[in-house]
């Protein structure tokens, strides 16, 4: 296979990738219509996994989906799984009834791509910030909860859905919450929840790799007008977010957006999840179905750094109250 481009289209890769996907169990998070967990889950359908598990916050939204893929795929099943990652309980939640599901014993691909972006200053029930929380610590905690199934695969993937967004903040490790709002930017809490989900698959990769056989990645999937951004009012947030790139000198600030399509942007997810070159690149993040180059592409050292992984780890344990020891 020639190396994919920016313009390659999530349904070229599932032609390229059918054999891999064929009778595979997929669960994937975020899948409300028009957003890109729903454009991937209906695309990689053409190649008859095994199973999609779809797992979102609005039960009718993900069953929507659900019922988009029986339609035009009727061979394929589908489960749908209530997720609220919007608090520990409800991630601790979907993992009880996940982990309960006797006859679905192993998880080949989990891709954690449910997220918010660049929402206004709120505190979760757990105290944590919004977008820190719902992008980064839920999710960390549901997939170590049911990390058993996942294991039990026999070449088991995870994904984490992160962004060039990266580059609007590191991990803030002592002002985490903005000091209660105090400090607080909507664009740079969007940045370090998107370096989280980079520095999670970077730990992943490190702690399960060599044990268990485990592969994870994370990405960019581009730019892309979905759901994620419609609460937003982009003559004001723009403005917002080049400030944002500016402070931290990034040639973003000066740059014109190119938007994607979602079939484009759904590419890199079927590449993280499926391609089989990756197995020498465990805990790689991953932009235009390829491995991020920090000479080309937007690569921010902290969102690469072991040092800030097991950092990271160590601070969402202690806010899950939970440890997670491989």
């Amino acid at each position: 296979m020639a190396p994919y481009t920016s313009e390659a289209s999530a349904v070229e890769l599932v032609s390229d990738l059918a054999h891999e996907i064929t009778g595979k169990v997929i669960l994937i998070t975020g899948v409300s219509p028009g957003g890109l967990g729903a454009v991937f889950a209906e695309t990689i359908s053409k190649a008859q996994p095994g199973l999609l598990i779809l797992a979102g916050r609005t039960p009718s939204k993900v069953q929507q989906t659900a019922d988009a893929v029986t339609k035009t795929h009727p061979g394929v099943k589908t489960r749908t799984l209530h997720l609220d990652l919007g608090s520990l309980q409800g991630a601790r939640d979907a993992a009880a009834e996940m982990n309960g599901w006797t006859d679905v014993p192993a998880i080949d691909v989990l891709v954690n791509n449910a997220g918010i972006m660049a929402t206004d200053f709120k505190l979760t029930p757990d105290g944590v910030e919004c977008q820190f929380a719902t992008n980064h610590l839920a999710p960390f905690l549901f997939t170590n909860l049911i990390m058993g199934k996942v294991v039990a695969a026999k070449a088991p993937r995870v994904v984490n859905v992160s962004s060039d967004g990266h580059r609007l903040n590191h991990v803030r490790f002592d002002d985490y919450n903005f000091r209660g709002g105090e400090t607080y930017n909507k664009w740079f809490a969007y940045g370090q929840s998107k370096t989280a989900n980079m520095l999670f698959a970077l730990s992943l990769a490190e702690k399960l790799g060599q044990k268990k056989g485990l592969l994870a990645f994370s990405l960019h999937p581009g730019v892309i007008r979905t759901n994620l951004s419609t609460h937003l009012d982009w003559e004001v947030d723009v403005a917002s977010l080049r400030a944002a790139d500016k402070m931290f000198g990034n040639a973003e600030a000066w740059r014109e957006f190119t938007f994607r399509s979602p079939e484009q942007g759904a590419a890199t997810h079927v590449y993280a999840a499926f391609h089989p070159e990756l197995k020498d690149h465990n805990g790689a993040y991953l932009q235009d179905s390829h491995v991020a180059d920090p000479w080309t592409d937007t690569v921010k050292p902290w969102g690469t750094s072991l040092v800030e992984a097991e950092r990271l780890w160590k601070l969402s344990e202690k806010l899950v109250g939970q440890e997670f020891s491989y």
